[in-house]
């Protein structure tokens, strides 16, 4: 093939994917260059070698004018393969039913459609091994980008391969296009060699050239295989005998445009109509073409010249030769022509089976505005949003306010266009949209939804310090007109300026005062809001009845199927930083847990590492820090599946507990030094308690010191609550005894007031530590018996191990033993290095030597191997196991088999009688 002269590597690196595939090892691949280097021409070789492997062989292609149309790519993908989707589980054939427009329904979670396509992936790699192309993915609709990278990051032994072909970013021609593909494996395409240049050169000009035409031509090429093939054909006789314009007066792919542009230009009027129609309409119908053309009174014959000219091809199917041919005729047609265009298309497309695309179409064909049309696109955003579609419902919002003449409507449609695009992860454009939308009229409750969305995008974009105000503003002004938007968007305030703390932290008590005077309804949301602000207003005593009220109803909701309200589950994360702020160990559980499987059972992946990271934290605390290590694994897992922000501060604090300074450092100092957050806000002072926690456990008291005090300055409940005990232990043992009597102070007020047997042993172990004679050793007894009566197993561990460490010092070396030993066995079990080495020493010092913790076959496995492991245990199938860790069956198998060759067993009955950690 000659396009593909000179790409010996980029093939063999495409076998060699499919042979992997084949094999069982799926995979993924971004070919990558500028337009006309050969990624089509790569993508179809791969469809060649696909074939003599047994592959199916399935395509898509992005277009540009189709990227507002939701799952429009992912629909031409898997339209082929649906008569599959029947071996899916519900919740995976409704997600994916509703979003292709099947079926009615809830607006299916965007990653639960991703799981969906995996799943049919994986099952038509069944039969024989799948690949998939997808070409021109820089024009894919968001909605489908987002699906089809989520299955590249995940596909592992389903025999799929994925090819995407994405122009460089670079690319002027482009403009501003997210990168839908970054971070997966590329293979980058650059110009051909000038032998190779110069060999396709002669192939597609057979009449001798000059030396130095052909120079002239290979220069201004630099390469690019459409280039060396288009501008010959595109340039006058005199052109080649003299030259073409200097290299570098025009990039490449505008070079290839205005070729294509000229050779069109020269065919009589009716065949560039006809050309534009087609250009102009993306899905490559040909029966709708005929429609539209005949519309404008064009024969089809003119098509004939369009084929001579090598611009596009018509059978059942219209196909340009290159992208740039259609970008090229569409560009070039002057607004009137294309108005023409759009309008044939819209009276030639079916109103009741592509509603839609008819909108887009008489949208396209308005001079001026038009309510009609407006109101038209407005119905399209609602069918896009039913289906999952945002970022679609967006667009044709933004369209439709555009077109809108009455200012009102205008107003009405720019905001609720704002709100979408926000919600589609588009906030600048939201900010624009809010300024047409500040043009007016704004009623009063415009005017407060516009301000409640500007400091949404102020906290989202950049942690504002002045989004806490301004989300109070938003919410004085909901006050009078809706009172529950008004209280969430107090609680939305408050929790965003807890999390900013530092400077902000000055406006919660606003907040709060605020808040408190707008009364309160049974709603969780408003419980919690109330039990904040008492907290806030009155103390942390007078707060803590309203917050465990507040979490237990939200609780109660929660565990009732199908009553959860939608409003309400957004604050079961904050609900859970609430319960271990209280000390109420079972709630934080419960909640955390709560969230979880929520989270799970929607497909809620966007939310669902935040929630597994608590998960995490509260496990960690709890002693569980394998299983808190499989959570925070996953965590990870999904967002680099989804592309989410990573969260550090689980591994962080795992890492700490751990005992393992280097990886615990390392992710702290990240967090550290990001800007996006403040120095005083919620992810630093949670570096800052890791900190504490490992330099506790080192036995570098004067640093720990330090980080629990950063800790404890938090205007985050849980971080200032559960940071004390760890900076009254710091303090006590730097020789600051002042400063641990003071942190007692604060944390014996918190304790009280919680009752809790967690809270009541924190503030007896806490006393022991600055107690003196005999006095302390009640205090140490009543710290084991109440920790031991809760769920927080590493806080019963230390209180062990301090116990021991002050029996030791009292001289009784036999008492303080039998208290080190115990701490020492707890501590290594759970995997709590540093305070085990702590306890390991003391024994020694007691003249003991610790025994080693005793190895199990499960330490071999990694933490993914380890999860998969647990679930498989419960008697759960690889299709259950791979439907809550969004995988596939088949990769779930492929990690079982590696897991039973690291634990040398060959059943599942022998893992379930194997007794993980």
């Amino acid at each position: 093939m000659a396009q593909l002269l000179g790409r010996r590597a980029e093939r063999e690196a495409i076998e060699l994917l499919l042979t992997r595939a084949q094999a069982g090892r799926s995979g993924s691949v971004v070919v990558r260059g500028e337009a006309g280097i050969g990624k089509t021409a790569l993508l179809e070789h791969a469809r060649k070698a696909a074939a003599p492997l047994g592959f199916r062989v399935e395509t898509s292609v992005g277009v540009e004018s189709e990227s507002q149309f939701a799952f429009a790519a992912l629909h031409q993908l898997c339209t082929p393969l649906l008569d599959r989707a029947g071996a899916l589980p519900d919740p995976q054939q409704a997600a994916l039913s509703v979003a292709f427009g099947l079926r009615e329904g809830a607006a299916p979670d965007r990653f639960l459609v991703g799981l969906a396509v995996l799943s049919l992936l994986a099952e038509i790699a069944d039969e024989s091994p799948l690949l998939c192309l997808i070409d021109d993915a820089q024009w894919l609709d968001s909605a489908s980008a987002q699906v089809l990278t989520f299955v590249a990051r995940r596909v592992a032994a389903e025999r799929v391969l994925l090819v995407f072909s994405v122009r460089d970013s670079s690319d002027s021609d482009i403009g501003e296009v997210v990168d839908p593909c970054a971070g997966l494996p590329e293979l980058h395409l650059k110009g051909l060699d000038e032998g190779d240049a110069r060999t396709l050169l002669a192939a597609a000009f057979r009449a001798p050239l000059d030396d130095e035409v052909s120079d002239r031509i290979i220069a201004e090429a630099r390469g690019n295989p459409l280039a060396l093939l288009e501008l010959p054909q595109g340039a006058q006789a005199a052109q080649l005998a003299g030259g073409f314009e200097l290299p570098g007066v025009l990039s490449i792919p505008r070079r290839i445009e205005n070729s294509f542009r000229s050779r069109s230009g020269s065919l009589p009027a009716e065949t560039q109509l006809l050309l534009l129609v087609a250009a102009a309409e993306p899905t490559g119908d040909a029966a709708l073409l005929w429609r539209a053309v005949a519309k404008l009174e064009i024969a089809r014959e003119v098509a004939a010249e369009a084929e001579a000219a090598e611009l596009l091809q018509i059978d059942t199917r219209v196909r340009f030769r290159h992208p740039l041919v259609r970008s090229a005729i569409y560009k070039a047609a002057t607004p009137p022509d294309r108005r023409r265009a759009h309008h044939a298309l819209a009276v030639a497309t079916d109103p009741h089976l592509d509603p839609d695309r008819r909108a887009w179409h008489r949208a396209q064909a308005v001079l001026g505005a038009d309510e009609e049309v407006a109101a038209e696109l407005e119905r399209s955003a609602d069918r896009a949003r039913a289906r999952g579609g945002l970022a679609a419902g967006a667009a044709f919002l933004q369209q439709a306010a555009e077109l809108t003449p009455d200012p009102a409507q205008r107003v009405r449609r720019a905001l609720e266009a704002a709100h979408a695009k926000h919600g589609a992860g588009a906030s600048e454009d939201a900010l624009k949209l809010l300024s047409i939308a500040a043009d007016g009229p704004l009623d009063a409750l415009q005017d407060a939804r516009l301000k409640l969305l500007r400091a949404q995008i102020a906290f989202h974009l950049t942690r504002d310090e002045e989004a806490p105000t301004m989300l109070l503003d938003a919410a004085d002004r909901f006050a009078p007109f809706d009172a529950a938007l008004a209280r969430e968007t107090y609680l939305h305030a408050l929790d965003a300026a807890i999390i900013n703390g530092g400077s902000a932290g000055a406006g919660i008590a606003e907040v709060a005062l605020a808040a408190s005077a707008i009364g309160v309804s049974p709603r969780p949301v408003d419980l919690l809001l109330e039990g904040l602000a008492t907290t806030v207003a009155r103390g942390y005593a007078a707060g803590v009845p309203s917050l465990r009220l507040a979490l237990e109803t939200l609780l109660d909701c929660a565990r009732v199927e199908g009553v959860l309200h939608y409003q309400s589950r957004p604050w079961l994360w904050l609900a859970g930083r609430v319960a271990v702020g209280i000390l109420d160990d079972d709630l934080a559980h419960a909640l955390a847990d709560c969230n979880v499987r929520l989270g799970r059972a929607a497909g809620a992946l966007a939310g669902l590492p935040a929630a597994l990271s608590f998960q995490a934290n509260v496990l960690i605390i709890s002693g569980q820090l394998a299983r808190a290590g499989e959570l925070a694994a996953e965590a990870t897992a999904i967002t680099e599946s989804t592309g989410g922000v990573h969260l550090r501060h689980a591994q962080a604090i795992l890492a700490a507990w751990r005992g393992d300074r280097a990886a615990a450092t390392e992710l702290n100092d990240l967090t550290f030094r990001d800007a996006s957050y403040p120095e005083e806000g919620t992810e630093v002072a949670l570096a800052h308690y890791a900190t504490a926690v490992l330099h506790n456990g080192l036995g570098n008291y004067s640093a720990a010191k330090q980080a629990a005090g950063r800790a404890c300055d938090s205007v985050e409940l849980s971080l200032s609550t559960v940071g004390l005990p760890e900076l009254v232990e710091a303090s006590v043992r730097a020789g600051d005894s002042q400063g641990a009597a003071l942190a007692l102070e604060r944390l014996s007020s918190r304790t009280r007031a919680c009752g809790t047997s967690w809270a009541l042993g924190l503030e007896a172990r806490s006393r022991a530590l600055i107690t003196t004679g005999p006095a302390a050793e009640e205090h140490y007894r009543e710290a084991i018996e109440r920790l031991q009566g809760c769920r927080i197993a590493t806080d019963a561990a230390r209180a062990h191990l301090v116990y021991g460490e002050w029996l030791r010092r009292d001289g009784r070396r036999h008492n303080a033993r039998e208290q080190l030993r115990t701490a020492h066995q707890l501590l290594s079990d759970m995997g709590a290095g540093a305070f085990a080495a702590r306890a390991a020493n003391e024994l020694r010092a007691t003249g003991e030597h610790p025994r080693k913790r005793t190895s199990h076959p499960a330490d071999a496995l990694t933490a993914h191997e380890l999860h998969i492991s647990r679930l498989v245990s419960t008697g759960a199938t690889s299709r259950e196991v791979g439907a809550q860790l969004f995988l596939s069956p088949r990769t779930i198998e492929a990690h079982l088999r590696n897991i039973f060759r690291k634990l040398d067993i060959t059943s599942r009955r022998q893992l379930k009688e194997l007794q993980l950690p």
